[in-house]
């Protein structure tokens, strides 16, 4: 029996390898070991205890099921992952410190080109422009990169700070939900749309490494001339 070489992790799953960088600001696919530091950020507060930004309210977990409920999500979604429906989540590290999560969803994106962002920030690293930059990292890639047409999110109209990032980012506002968001608990869900030419921008141009075998993964024609800004 011939001997040969192990089959690194990037080869079978090859988001593990994407990483995008826009001057003190990395995108990485939350990995196992990155795992830890966001359940511990998490446990130390996203939002004040008598609101709540999510549209589950998964903040709410006790604090001895947090760690479990997080990684069951960051698990689930990978095993979910296909070409017809998927959600990536990346680590945000800030001048190399962990400080959130920036995601990205999606359903038949082959066909639509659209996708929802959604993220977080530990509050220690709240009000200082770092969920605005994430924010705008991740649209310039999903459009420069993932030749995204469309890039929908959504902020209760009680949560002005998310309302105000995307302000701030160039989404327009398409019309309003009402939702349930805890049991028994009315909440007015403000849509909102971004469309390329309206993408407000940073000043740092973007460095994307493992494209390619991303764009396979996802089903993304090849030979494509990507966008840099």
């Amino acid at each position: 029996m011939s001997e040969t070489e192990p089959t690194a992790i990037e080869e079978i799953w090859p988001l593990f390898a994407l990483r995008i960088v826009a001057g003190p600001l990395e995108l990485r696919p939350v990995r196992d070991e990155d795992i830890p530091a966001l359940v511990s950020m998490a446990a130390g507060g996203i939002h004040a205890p008598e609101t709540m930004p999510f549209t589950f309210p998964w903040t709410d977990t006790p604090a001895a099921d947090l760690g479990r409920t997080m990684a069951s999500y960051y698990w689930r979604t990978r095993a979910e992952l296909s070409r017809a429906r998927w959600t990536v989540d990346f680590t945000v590290r800030w001048r190399g410190d962990t400080v959130g999560v920036q995601g990205f969803r999606t359903e038949n994106y082959l066909v639509t080109g659209t996708g929802q962002t959604g993220s977080w920030l530990g509050r220690g690293h709240q009000g200082q422009g770092i969920g605005t930059m994430m924010r705008q990292t991740l649209c310039a890639f999903v459009f420069d990169h993932l030749d995204a047409q469309e890039v929908q999110s959504a902020a209760y109209v009680d949560n002005p700070a998310s309302l105000a990032v995307s302000m701030k980012v160039g989404y327009s506002t398409n019309g309003q939900f009402r939702e349930q968001r805890r049991p028994g608990e009315l909440a007015i869900s403000q849509q909102l749309t971004l469309n390329e030419p309206d993408l407000v921008r940073h000043d740092f141009d973007l460095r994307v490494d493992g494209l390619e075998p991303v764009r396979r993964f996802l089903g993304l024609a090849q030979g494509r001339t990507h966008r840099n800004r």
